[in-house]
Protein backbone atom coordinates (compact mmCIF):
# COMPACT_ATOMS: atom_id res chain seq x y z
CA UNK A 1 0.00 0.00 0.00
CA UNK A 2 1.24 3.48 -0.87
CA UNK A 3 1.22 5.91 2.05
CA UNK A 4 1.22 9.71 1.82
CA UNK A 5 1.78 11.67 5.04
CA UNK A 6 0.96 15.39 5.20
CA UNK A 7 2.51 17.46 8.00
CA UNK A 8 0.22 20.47 8.46
CA UNK A 9 -1.39 22.76 11.00
CA UNK A 10 -4.73 22.17 9.21
CA UNK A 11 -5.17 18.38 9.00
CA UNK A 12 -8.92 18.81 8.47
CA UNK A 13 -8.24 20.35 5.04
CA UNK A 14 -6.58 17.16 3.84
CA UNK A 15 -9.30 14.87 5.20
CA UNK A 16 -12.08 16.95 3.68
CA UNK A 17 -10.73 16.92 0.12
CA UNK A 18 -10.08 13.19 -0.12
CA UNK A 19 -13.49 12.16 1.17
CA UNK A 20 -14.81 12.53 -2.38
CA UNK A 21 -13.97 11.19 -5.83
CA UNK A 22 -11.72 8.46 -7.23
CA UNK A 23 -9.07 8.77 -4.53
CA UNK A 24 -11.65 8.20 -1.79
CA UNK A 25 -12.51 4.84 -3.39
CA UNK A 26 -8.83 3.89 -3.41
CA UNK A 27 -8.64 4.79 0.29
CA UNK A 28 -11.63 2.56 1.04
CA UNK A 29 -10.02 -0.35 -0.83
CA UNK A 30 -6.73 0.07 1.00
CA UNK A 31 -4.75 0.71 -2.19
CA UNK A 32 -3.38 3.94 -0.76
CA UNK A 33 -3.35 5.65 2.62
CA UNK A 34 -3.38 9.42 3.25
CA UNK A 35 -2.24 10.35 6.73
CA UNK A 36 -2.64 14.00 7.86
CA UNK A 37 -0.19 14.72 10.69
CA UNK A 38 -1.16 17.59 12.99
CA UNK A 39 2.00 19.66 13.48
CA UNK A 40 0.68 21.03 16.77
CA UNK A 41 0.98 17.53 18.25
CA UNK A 42 4.75 18.08 18.15
CA UNK A 43 4.79 21.68 19.40
CA UNK A 44 5.61 22.59 22.98
CA UNK A 45 4.15 25.05 25.47
CA UNK A 46 0.61 25.89 26.47
CA UNK A 47 -0.18 27.52 23.13
CA UNK A 48 1.48 24.83 20.95
CA UNK A 49 3.30 27.47 18.89
CA UNK A 50 4.52 26.35 15.46
CA UNK A 51 5.81 29.69 14.14
CA UNK A 52 7.87 32.67 15.31
CA UNK A 53 9.36 35.99 14.20
CA UNK A 54 12.41 35.74 11.95
CA UNK A 55 15.94 36.73 12.93
CA UNK A 56 17.17 39.82 11.13
CA UNK A 57 13.73 41.40 10.96
CA UNK A 58 11.29 41.46 8.10
CA UNK A 59 7.60 40.97 7.55
CA UNK A 60 5.93 37.67 8.24
CA UNK A 61 6.40 34.69 10.53
CA UNK A 62 8.52 31.61 9.93
CA UNK A 63 7.60 28.04 10.85
CA UNK A 64 9.78 26.71 13.67
CA UNK A 65 12.19 23.81 13.05
CA UNK A 66 11.54 21.74 16.20
CA UNK A 67 7.91 20.63 15.59
CA UNK A 68 8.56 19.78 11.93
CA UNK A 69 11.73 17.81 12.62
CA UNK A 70 10.07 15.98 15.51
CA UNK A 71 7.10 15.05 13.32
CA UNK A 72 9.39 13.70 10.58
CA UNK A 73 11.44 11.76 13.15
CA UNK A 74 8.27 10.11 14.48
CA UNK A 75 7.24 9.06 10.97
CA UNK A 76 10.71 7.72 10.16
CA UNK A 77 10.63 5.57 13.27
CA UNK A 78 7.71 3.70 11.69
CA UNK A 79 8.84 3.52 8.06
CA UNK A 80 11.39 4.69 5.52
CA UNK A 81 9.65 7.80 4.19
CA UNK A 82 10.80 10.17 1.43
CA UNK A 83 10.36 13.74 2.70
CA UNK A 84 9.20 16.50 0.34
CA UNK A 85 9.02 20.18 1.30
CA UNK A 86 6.39 22.07 -0.70
CA UNK A 87 7.99 25.45 -1.29
CA UNK A 88 8.32 28.03 -4.12
CA UNK A 89 12.10 27.48 -4.04
CA UNK A 90 11.70 23.85 -5.08
CA UNK A 91 12.01 22.20 -8.48
CA UNK A 92 8.89 22.52 -10.61
CA UNK A 93 6.47 19.61 -10.33
CA UNK A 94 5.49 17.86 -13.57
CA UNK A 95 4.06 14.57 -14.85
CA UNK A 96 7.45 12.85 -14.92
CA UNK A 97 7.93 13.64 -11.25
CA UNK A 98 4.46 12.26 -10.51
CA UNK A 99 5.34 9.04 -12.35
CA UNK A 100 8.62 8.73 -10.45
CA UNK A 101 6.88 9.25 -7.10
CA UNK A 102 4.19 6.71 -7.98
CA UNK A 103 6.69 3.99 -8.93
CA UNK A 104 9.76 4.63 -6.79
CA UNK A 105 8.35 5.41 -3.34
CA UNK A 106 5.90 3.51 -1.14
CA UNK A 107 5.89 6.17 1.59
CA UNK A 108 6.16 9.94 1.01
CA UNK A 109 5.87 12.71 3.59
CA UNK A 110 4.86 16.23 2.50
CA UNK A 111 5.74 19.21 4.69
CA UNK A 112 3.28 22.09 4.25
CA UNK A 113 4.84 25.48 4.79
CA UNK A 114 2.92 28.61 5.77
CA UNK A 115 3.60 32.33 6.23
CA UNK A 116 7.14 33.18 5.01
CA UNK A 117 8.13 29.52 4.86
CA UNK A 118 10.06 27.15 7.12
CA UNK A 119 13.23 27.61 9.12
CA UNK A 120 16.19 26.88 6.83
CA UNK A 121 17.43 24.13 9.14
CA UNK A 122 14.38 22.03 8.27
CA UNK A 123 15.73 21.75 4.72
CA UNK A 124 19.16 20.79 6.00
CA UNK A 125 18.03 18.24 8.58
CA UNK A 126 15.07 16.28 7.20
CA UNK A 127 14.13 17.25 3.62
CA UNK A 128 14.97 14.94 0.70
CA UNK A 129 13.45 17.10 -2.02
CA UNK A 130 11.92 20.58 -2.41
CA UNK A 131 8.98 20.85 -4.77
CA UNK A 132 7.05 23.77 -6.29
CA UNK A 133 3.78 23.69 -8.24
CA UNK A 134 4.87 26.62 -10.39
CA UNK A 135 5.78 30.26 -10.53
CA UNK A 136 3.09 31.54 -8.20
CA UNK A 137 2.51 31.77 -4.43
CA UNK A 138 -0.17 30.00 -2.39
CA UNK A 139 -1.30 30.78 1.14
CA UNK A 140 -0.12 27.38 2.31
CA UNK A 141 1.51 24.15 1.24
CA UNK A 142 -1.69 22.18 1.91
CA UNK A 143 -3.10 23.14 -1.49
CA UNK A 144 0.09 21.99 -3.17
CA UNK A 145 0.15 18.74 -1.18
CA UNK A 146 -3.43 17.93 -2.18
CA UNK A 147 -2.62 18.56 -5.85
CA UNK A 148 0.55 16.50 -5.83
CA UNK A 149 -1.03 13.56 -3.98
CA UNK A 150 -3.98 13.51 -6.37
CA UNK A 151 -1.60 13.51 -9.34
CA UNK A 152 0.50 10.67 -7.90
CA UNK A 153 -2.33 8.53 -6.52
CA UNK A 154 -4.14 8.22 -9.85
CA UNK A 155 -1.01 6.56 -11.29
CA UNK A 156 -0.97 3.82 -8.64
CA UNK A 157 -2.30 0.54 -10.11
CA UNK A 158 -5.91 -0.05 -9.09
CA UNK A 159 -6.82 3.56 -8.35
CA UNK A 160 -8.28 4.32 -11.78
CA UNK A 161 -10.93 2.01 -13.14
CA UNK A 162 -8.95 1.44 -16.35
CA UNK A 163 -5.21 0.85 -15.85
CA UNK A 164 -4.47 2.44 -19.25
CA UNK A 165 -6.47 5.62 -18.55
CA UNK A 166 -3.34 7.58 -17.67
CA UNK A 167 -1.35 6.48 -20.72
CA UNK A 168 -2.69 8.90 -23.36
CA UNK A 169 -2.92 12.07 -21.30
CA UNK A 170 -1.35 15.47 -21.63
CA UNK A 171 2.31 15.59 -20.61
CA UNK A 172 2.51 11.77 -20.42
CA UNK A 173 2.63 11.59 -24.22
CA UNK A 174 4.82 14.63 -24.85
CA UNK A 175 1.89 16.63 -26.23
CA UNK A 176 -1.35 18.08 -24.89
CA UNK A 177 -4.41 15.89 -25.28
CA UNK A 178 -6.65 15.79 -28.31
CA UNK A 179 -10.35 16.91 -28.02
CA UNK A 180 -12.91 14.52 -26.50
CA UNK A 181 -16.61 14.20 -27.35
CA UNK A 182 -19.60 12.26 -25.99
CA UNK A 183 -23.34 12.21 -26.67
CA UNK A 184 -25.31 13.97 -28.04
CA UNK A 185 -23.89 14.12 -31.57
CA UNK A 186 -25.04 17.73 -31.89
CA UNK A 187 -25.39 20.31 -29.11
CA UNK A 188 -26.31 23.97 -29.61
CA UNK A 189 -25.27 23.81 -33.26
CA UNK A 190 -21.90 22.15 -32.60
CA UNK A 191 -21.46 18.63 -33.97
CA UNK A 192 -19.05 15.83 -33.11
CA UNK A 193 -16.46 15.58 -35.94
CA UNK A 194 -17.56 12.99 -38.53
CA UNK A 195 -14.27 11.08 -38.31
CA UNK A 196 -15.08 10.04 -34.72
CA UNK A 197 -18.45 8.51 -35.62
CA UNK A 198 -17.49 6.50 -38.73
CA UNK A 199 -15.51 3.71 -37.07
CA UNK A 200 -12.27 4.03 -39.08
CA UNK A 201 -9.72 3.60 -36.30
CA UNK A 202 -6.73 4.51 -38.45
CA UNK A 203 -8.37 7.79 -39.41
CA UNK A 204 -9.37 8.42 -35.79
CA UNK A 205 -5.77 7.93 -34.64
CA UNK A 206 -4.52 10.30 -37.34
CA UNK A 207 -7.16 12.92 -36.44
CA UNK A 208 -6.30 12.71 -32.74
CA UNK A 209 -2.57 12.99 -33.42
CA UNK A 210 -3.08 16.01 -35.69
CA UNK A 211 -5.37 17.73 -33.19
CA UNK A 212 -2.99 17.05 -30.31
CA UNK A 213 -0.16 18.55 -32.33
CA UNK A 214 -2.27 21.58 -33.32
CA UNK A 215 -3.30 22.28 -29.70
CA UNK A 216 0.24 21.82 -28.42
CA UNK A 217 1.70 24.15 -31.07
CA UNK A 218 -0.85 26.80 -30.14
CA UNK A 219 -0.77 26.53 -26.33
CA UNK A 220 2.52 24.88 -25.36
CA UNK A 221 5.07 24.95 -28.21
CA UNK A 222 7.81 24.30 -25.63
CA UNK A 223 6.60 20.69 -25.36
CA UNK A 224 7.28 19.90 -29.00
CA UNK A 225 10.68 18.27 -28.68
CA UNK A 226 9.57 15.09 -30.44
CA UNK A 227 10.35 13.97 -33.97
CA UNK A 228 7.24 13.62 -36.16
CA UNK A 229 8.72 11.62 -39.00
CA UNK A 230 6.70 9.35 -41.27
CA UNK A 231 5.45 6.38 -39.22
CA UNK A 232 5.69 3.75 -41.96
CA UNK A 233 9.27 4.76 -42.74
CA UNK A 234 10.22 4.46 -39.06
CA UNK A 235 8.54 1.05 -38.84
CA UNK A 236 10.65 -0.16 -41.76
CA UNK A 237 13.86 1.05 -40.12
CA UNK A 238 12.74 -0.53 -36.88
CA UNK A 239 12.13 -3.91 -38.55
CA UNK A 240 15.52 -3.88 -40.28
CA UNK A 241 17.36 -3.11 -37.08
CA UNK A 242 15.39 -5.76 -35.24
CA UNK A 243 16.71 -8.33 -37.74
CA UNK A 244 20.22 -7.25 -36.82
CA UNK A 245 21.19 -5.65 -40.14
CA UNK A 246 22.98 -2.72 -38.52
CA UNK A 247 24.43 -4.22 -35.37
CA UNK A 248 28.12 -4.33 -34.56
CA UNK A 249 28.06 -6.15 -31.24
CA UNK A 250 26.23 -9.34 -30.29
CA UNK A 251 25.20 -7.71 -27.05
CA UNK A 252 21.98 -8.35 -25.12
CA UNK A 253 20.79 -6.90 -21.81
CA UNK A 254 18.53 -8.42 -19.14
CA UNK A 255 17.04 -6.63 -16.14
CA UNK A 256 16.42 -9.25 -13.44
CA UNK A 257 13.65 -8.98 -10.87
CA UNK A 258 14.24 -12.39 -9.26
CA UNK A 259 16.11 -13.73 -7.36
CA UNK A 260 17.09 -10.41 -5.78
CA UNK A 261 17.91 -9.35 -2.25
CA UNK A 262 15.95 -6.78 -0.28
CA UNK A 263 17.36 -4.39 2.33
CA UNK A 264 17.34 -7.15 4.96
CA UNK A 265 19.16 -9.59 2.67
CA UNK A 266 16.12 -11.80 2.02
CA UNK A 267 15.46 -13.25 -1.45
CA UNK A 268 12.53 -11.45 -3.10
CA UNK A 269 10.94 -10.64 -6.45
CA UNK A 270 11.09 -6.89 -7.12
CA UNK A 271 8.54 -4.80 -9.03
CA UNK A 272 8.91 -3.81 -12.67
CA UNK A 273 8.87 -0.02 -12.93
CA UNK A 274 7.66 2.17 -15.77
CA UNK A 275 10.91 4.17 -15.74
CA UNK A 276 13.05 1.05 -16.10
CA UNK A 277 10.95 -0.06 -19.07
CA UNK A 278 11.20 3.26 -20.87
CA UNK A 279 14.70 4.47 -20.03
CA UNK A 280 16.58 1.19 -20.41
CA UNK A 281 14.77 0.44 -23.69
CA UNK A 282 15.94 3.81 -24.97
CA UNK A 283 19.52 3.26 -23.79
CA UNK A 284 19.65 -0.21 -25.34
CA UNK A 285 18.35 1.10 -28.65
CA UNK A 286 20.83 4.00 -28.60
CA UNK A 287 23.75 1.58 -28.25
CA UNK A 288 22.36 -1.01 -30.74
CA UNK A 289 21.76 -3.71 -28.16
CA UNK A 290 20.15 -6.71 -29.85
CA UNK A 291 17.47 -7.27 -27.23
CA UNK A 292 16.51 -5.93 -23.83
CA UNK A 293 14.89 -8.61 -21.67
CA UNK A 294 12.74 -7.65 -18.68
CA UNK A 295 12.71 -10.79 -16.53
CA UNK A 296 10.11 -11.40 -13.82
CA UNK A 297 8.32 -14.59 -12.71
CA UNK A 298 5.26 -12.61 -11.59
CA UNK A 299 2.52 -12.86 -14.22
CA UNK A 300 0.70 -9.69 -13.13
CA UNK A 301 3.93 -7.67 -13.50
CA UNK A 302 4.45 -9.01 -17.03
CA UNK A 303 0.87 -8.18 -17.95
CA UNK A 304 1.19 -4.59 -16.78
CA UNK A 305 4.52 -4.16 -18.60
CA UNK A 306 3.02 -5.77 -21.71
CA UNK A 307 0.24 -3.17 -21.81
CA UNK A 308 2.81 -0.38 -21.63
CA UNK A 309 4.84 -1.84 -24.50
CA UNK A 310 1.77 -2.51 -26.67
CA UNK A 311 0.62 1.07 -26.17
CA UNK A 312 3.86 2.40 -27.65
CA UNK A 313 4.25 -0.28 -30.32
CA UNK A 314 0.70 -0.63 -31.64
CA UNK A 315 -1.52 1.82 -29.78
CA UNK A 316 -1.93 5.56 -30.00
CA UNK A 317 1.60 6.02 -28.64
CA UNK A 318 3.10 4.74 -31.90
CA UNK A 319 1.45 7.53 -33.88
CA UNK A 320 2.84 10.51 -32.00
CA UNK A 321 6.18 9.22 -30.65
CA UNK A 322 7.81 6.88 -33.16
CA UNK A 323 11.11 7.14 -31.30
CA UNK A 324 9.58 5.35 -28.32
CA UNK A 325 8.08 2.74 -30.63
CA UNK A 326 11.52 2.13 -32.11
CA UNK A 327 13.06 1.68 -28.66
CA UNK A 328 10.43 -0.80 -27.50
CA UNK A 329 10.77 -2.90 -30.67
CA UNK A 330 13.80 -4.55 -29.04
CA UNK A 331 12.25 -5.08 -25.60
CA UNK A 332 10.86 -8.46 -24.56
CA UNK A 333 9.27 -9.77 -21.38
CA UNK A 334 10.49 -13.12 -20.04
CA UNK A 335 9.31 -15.24 -17.15
CA UNK A 336 12.78 -16.58 -16.36
CA UNK A 337 16.46 -16.01 -16.99
CA UNK A 338 16.68 -19.31 -18.88
CA UNK A 339 14.09 -18.10 -21.41
CA UNK A 340 16.39 -15.20 -22.29
CA UNK A 341 19.34 -17.56 -22.75
CA UNK A 342 17.33 -19.87 -25.01
CA UNK A 343 16.20 -16.96 -27.16
CA UNK A 344 19.80 -15.85 -27.73
CA UNK A 345 20.95 -19.42 -28.41
CA UNK A 346 18.20 -19.80 -31.00
CA UNK A 347 19.32 -16.67 -32.83
CA UNK A 348 23.07 -17.26 -32.68
CA UNK A 349 23.21 -21.06 -32.55
CA UNK A 350 25.51 -20.89 -29.53
CA UNK A 351 25.32 -20.26 -25.81
CA UNK A 352 25.94 -16.61 -24.88
CA UNK A 353 28.49 -15.48 -22.35
CA UNK A 354 26.71 -14.50 -19.14
CA UNK A 355 28.14 -11.30 -17.70
CA UNK A 356 26.84 -10.02 -14.37
CA UNK A 357 27.08 -6.53 -12.89
CA UNK A 358 27.78 -5.63 -9.27
CA UNK A 359 28.87 -2.62 -7.24
CA UNK A 360 31.61 -4.68 -5.52
CA UNK A 361 34.96 -4.00 -7.17
CA UNK A 362 36.63 -7.06 -5.66
CA UNK A 363 34.39 -9.41 -7.64
CA UNK A 364 35.18 -7.95 -11.09
CA UNK A 365 36.77 -10.30 -13.64
CA UNK A 366 36.48 -8.30 -16.88
CA UNK A 367 36.64 -4.63 -17.89
CA UNK A 368 34.02 -2.87 -19.98
CA UNK A 369 36.46 -2.52 -22.88
CA UNK A 370 37.34 -6.23 -22.78
CA UNK A 371 33.66 -7.05 -22.76
CA UNK A 372 33.17 -4.96 -25.88
CA UNK A 373 35.84 -7.01 -27.67
CA UNK A 374 34.21 -10.26 -26.54
CA UNK A 375 30.80 -9.12 -27.80
CA UNK A 376 32.22 -8.68 -31.31
CA UNK A 377 33.19 -12.35 -31.37
CA UNK A 378 30.33 -14.13 -29.59
CA UNK A 379 26.91 -13.35 -28.13
CA UNK A 380 26.82 -11.78 -24.67
CA UNK A 381 23.99 -11.48 -22.15
CA UNK A 382 24.72 -8.62 -19.75
CA UNK A 383 22.52 -8.90 -16.65
CA UNK A 384 21.58 -6.08 -14.29
CA UNK A 385 19.90 -6.44 -10.92
CA UNK A 386 17.22 -4.56 -9.03
CA UNK A 387 16.45 -4.19 -5.34
CA UNK A 388 19.62 -4.55 -3.24
CA UNK A 389 21.51 -6.75 -5.68
CA UNK A 390 21.64 -10.28 -7.00
CA UNK A 391 21.33 -13.39 -4.90
CA UNK A 392 24.71 -15.17 -4.72
CA UNK A 393 23.51 -17.98 -6.98
CA UNK A 394 23.14 -15.55 -9.89
CA UNK A 395 26.71 -14.29 -9.63
CA UNK A 396 27.94 -17.89 -9.38
CA UNK A 397 26.36 -18.78 -12.75
CA UNK A 398 28.03 -15.85 -14.56
CA UNK A 399 31.03 -16.40 -16.81
CA UNK A 400 32.31 -12.91 -16.01
CA UNK A 401 31.54 -10.04 -13.65
CA UNK A 402 32.15 -6.66 -15.24
CA UNK A 403 33.98 -3.89 -13.41
CA UNK A 404 31.62 -1.65 -11.39
CA UNK A 405 30.89 1.98 -12.14
CA UNK A 406 32.58 4.27 -9.68
CA UNK A 407 32.06 8.00 -9.20
CA UNK A 408 34.50 10.64 -8.04
CA UNK A 409 33.62 10.52 -4.34
CA UNK A 410 32.47 8.14 -1.64
CA UNK A 411 28.80 8.28 -2.64
CA UNK A 412 28.09 5.51 -5.16
CA UNK A 413 24.37 4.78 -5.52
CA UNK A 414 23.34 5.09 -9.16
CA UNK A 415 19.95 3.93 -10.34
CA UNK A 416 20.01 0.84 -12.52
CA UNK A 417 18.85 3.02 -15.43
CA UNK A 418 21.91 5.23 -15.12
CA UNK A 419 24.21 2.24 -14.65
CA UNK A 420 22.95 0.59 -17.85
CA UNK A 421 23.54 3.74 -19.92
CA UNK A 422 27.03 4.37 -18.54
CA UNK A 423 28.17 0.78 -18.92
CA UNK A 424 26.83 0.48 -22.47
CA UNK A 425 28.70 3.65 -23.37
CA UNK A 426 31.93 2.16 -22.00
CA UNK A 427 31.42 -1.21 -23.68
CA UNK A 428 30.79 0.30 -27.11
CA UNK A 429 33.59 2.87 -26.87
CA UNK A 430 36.04 2.54 -29.73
Amino acid sequence: MKTYNVITIFPEMIDAVFKQGVVSKALEKGIISINPVNLRDYAEGRHLVTDDYQYGGGAGLVMKPEPICEAVAALREKSNTFVVLLDPRGVKFNQKTAEKFATDYDNITFICGRYEGVDERVRQLVVDMELSLGDFILTGGEFAAITVIDSIARLVPGVLGDETSADDESFTTGMLEYPHYTRPVEYKGLKVPDVLTQGNHAEILKWRRDKALEITRRNRPDLLDISLQDIESRKKICAEQKRGLSKKLKLNVALMHYPMRDKQGDIVATAVTNLDLHDISRSCRTYSVEKYYVVTPIKAQREIASRVIKHWMNGFGSTYNPNRMEAFAHTELKESFSESLLDIEKRHKQRPLIVATTAKANKATITARQLGVQAEQQPVLLIFGTGWGFADEVLETADYIVEPIEGVGEFNHLSVRSAVAILLDRITEI
